[in-house]
């Protein structure tokens, strides 16, 4: 699911190899390549996996259309990843990744451009590789945990944080990837201003999710945010570097219809298959099960299991699985075997119990490593019919929030029928607005909460300026 000690091993061979100081233009070696190629499934499973259809076509065709204005003509992958988080990312290889979290708040074919442009600019100025070996190096400490403990599962649950996904980049590389992408942007015949109208479109969607009563304070800085800072001068800079290219705004197209047409019921918020995060709650209306994170947790959604981040350097996840001999003492004990590799446990207690309803086990060891003592805790749960689920949480043992593990594991729950009958998926769909049309009716069809405030958002709109009757705009309802 993350990245694996082999896989971070070969990219830190791969930054020895390349330099982390070349930057003599687009060039993607066969090195980068094959990381590229070996990591891009395993990134896929870590965030939700790849979402197909027409959107996916369409952002692959505008990648490749800015990949040619940049001379990488045929050697980058674009991939959509089905995740609700406004994010995107590259790595060496040429391998770009857009959410469709970020797709929702695009609101033509330029502005996606814009996104592709700078990505590729990532890229082409080598800032993967360069940012790879600052954050390899970082990581090199939960390596060394791994190996010395024995236990690939315990390094994967600590450095959660320390991938691709996260990776942060400077001030100065952002800088060089928005003025390469803005070159490739009007190489590609894209109305270079997009990229400042994508970029406000961005900082909306902070401002929206720092106002949003949906967040917890831990979500109130978006991915977004924190893998490309965004400095309150990028879009003056950015529009101040699109006239310097002596065009006036819109001389070039953006094409906004064919995105409209393209994103027109795409999948919005949490895929139903994966189960929805709301807030610090997590639901599954499938599996029928639930619980809540206390404040100060984070949770985030994947395609193989729930990870949490909590205070104090607590790393965790949520997972579950089968057990065909209904026997939950031997299936926490695969899960803790599993999870401690080929070492044993310094000490090691087992409490058996229930939770509302559930029979629970709880087992609490401690793991000895150079950097300390690091706290395993491990809760299962009996679902009946064969499921069990647990909570995996590792933290430093010094500092285990034992309060706030309690209240986390203590809210694991079944759901009733009608709640999960409740937990319906959302899309997008793509409305003409009608003469009489008014900002309020139509917020009052948006199957969400704070309805104006989000319909402003994913239109890139601000309160002050009316509707205009025959223009398109997105709006949230819930499926089928």
């Amino acid at each position: 699911m993350r990245p694996s000690i082999s896989i971070l091993l070969a990219c830190c061979l791969l930054v020895q190899a390349s330099g982390c100081g070349s930057n003599e233009g687009p060039a993607v070696t066969d090195a980068e390549r094959q990381v590229g190629a070996e990591t891009h499934p395993q990134l896929l499973a870590e965030f939700g996996g790849e979402y197909r259809g027409d959107e996916a076509d369409f952002l692959a065709a505008v990648g490749e259309k800015v990949a040619g204005a940049a001379g990488l003509q045929a050697k980058c992958k674009f991939t959509l990843v089905n995740s609700d988080v406004v994010n995107a990312f590259a790595v060496p290889g040429c391998y770009i990744y857009v959410t469709r979290g970020l797709m929702s708040i695009v609101n033509s074919e330029g502005e996606l451009a814009s996104v592709l442009a700078h990505e590729v600019g990532h890229i082409a100025a080598n800032h993967s590789e360069r940012q790879q070996q600052r954050s390899l190096i970082r990581s090199l400490g939960v390596l060394a945990m791994g190996v010395l403990t024995g236990s690939e599962r315990i390094s994967r649950i600590a450095s959660a944080a320390a991938g691709y996904f996260t990776l942060r980049y400077s001030r100065k590389h952002e800088y060089e990837a928005d003025d390469l992408g803005l070159s490739y942007l009007r190489n590609a015949g894209y109305d270079p201003f997009a990229a400042a109208e994508m970029l406000a479109a961005l900082g909306r969607h902070t401002e929206f999710l720092t106002r949003s009563r949906e967040r917890d304070e831990a979500r109130s800085i978006p991915e977004w945010a924190l893998t490309h800072p965004l400095t309150e001068n990028r879009i003056d800079r950015a529009k101040a570097n699109a006239e310097k290219m002596g065009l006036q705004p819109d001389q070039l197209p953006e094409n906004e219809a064919a995105y409209f047409s393209t994103v027109d019921g795409m999948l919005y918020g949490d895929d139903p298959e994966q189960g929805f995060v709301l807030g610090r709650r997590f639901a599954h209306p499938v599996m029928r099960i639930s619980f809540e994170a206390p404040e100060g947790f984070r949770l985030t959604n994947s395609r193989e299991a729930i990870l949490i981040d909590g205070p104090g350097g607590l790393r965790g996840e949520f997972s579950g699985g089968r057990t065909p001999s209904r026997d939950l003492r031997a299936y926490t004990e695969a899960v803790l075997a599993d999870l401690l590799g080929n070492v044993g446990a310094a000490s090691a207690s087992l409490e058996q119990g229930t939770v509302n309803g559930l029979p629970t086990i709880m087992v609490r060891a401690t793991v000895r490593t150079e950097q300390g003592p690091l706290a395993v805790t491990v809760a299962a749960y009996d679902a009946g019919g064969g499921d069990a689920y647990h909570f995996a949480i590792v933290s430093p043992s010094q500092s285990v929030p034992e309060a706030s593990l309690s209240e986390l594991f203590g809210s694991f729950r079944l759901l009733t029928p009608a709640e999960a009958a409740n937990l319906r998926p959302r899309r997008i769909e793509v409305e003409t607005v009608s003469p009489a049309e008014t900002l309020q009716s139509i917020a009052r069809r948006m199957a969400v909460d704070m309805p104006v405030e989000h319909f402003l958002m994913i239109n890139g709109r601000t309160p002050d300026v009316p509707l205009r009757p025959g223009e398109q705009v997105k709006i949230v309802v819930l499926a089928g």
